[in-house]
């Protein structure tokens, strides 16, 4: 998900999208897909808007190996809009990994996939522990595993956050077409469908950085350096 305005870092990036922030002499995307082609990856679909030629010129059709194509958005479709866009002819079962482009998580994504698989789960999405944190919302799982809820953004000593960065098979969002064109995949389909479909998620560990905001995006900039 690579279309972002980044609207909260005008102050300090405001001529590339957020993905291609530079970070540490590199665009911050770059670090993205080095992550993906570390864990075995070898096709990527970068749904890109905001000045998308930007990306696309840097990148073209492959990076390090990893082949790259482009689902370019005329008018922002929200993040469940653009992710059901970017599948659009893909056979129903494909298994996509989802990661934001402002956001960078090194998780072990093939545990991810094998806890999907085990699960039988509709969608499985990678948790990572916090300490001291308001910016993020909760996420409530029962012993299984199983994600029971999705608490508002709120000031927490510790707790479990979505992490950005979900597993399920490209026809997921293609059997809910009541949506619209544009709709939010965090609002309207996770919250709404989280007690009627099967999302497990699993705590796991790693660097993890977004990038959305000046004092992170500087943090980013300190840790890469």
């Amino acid at each position: 998900m690579a279309g972002g305005f980044g609207t909260r870092l005008q102050s300090v990036v405001n001529d590339v999208p957020k993905p291609m922030a530079s970070v540490a002499g590199r665009p911050f995307l770059e670090y993205v897909l080095d992550h993906c082609f570390a864990n075995g990856i070898a096709e990527a679909i970068l749904s890109v808007g905001y000045k998308s030629d930007s990306i696309i010129g840097h990148f073209g059709e492959s990076y390090k190996g990893l082949k790259l194509s482009y689902a370019i958005e005329q008018e922002p479709l929200g993040t469940g809009g653009g992710i059901r866009f970017a599948s659009e002819g893909l056979p129903s079962t494909d298994l996509l990994t989802v990661l934001n482009g402002d956001t960078l998580f090194k998780s072990d994504l093939k545990a991810l996939a094998a806890f999907y698989q085990n699960r039988n789960a509709d969608m499985a999405m990678a948790l990572r522990r916090m300490q001291r944190f308001d910016r993020y919302g909760l996420v409530e799982t029962s012993e299984n595993d199983r994600v029971k809820s999705f608490l508002e953004k709120q000031s927490c000593e510790e707790g479990l956050i979505n992490a950005g960065v979900y597993i399920f098979k490209a026809g997921l969002l293609q059997q809910h077409f009541s949506f619209g064109q544009k709709f939010s995949f965090e609002k309207d389909f996770m919250e709404h469908f989280v007690s009627e479909m099967l999302f497990y998620g699993i705590e796991q560990e790693g660097y993890f950085i977004d990038i959305g905001i000046p004092e992170d995006f500087d943090k980013a900039n300190k840790d890469f350096a």
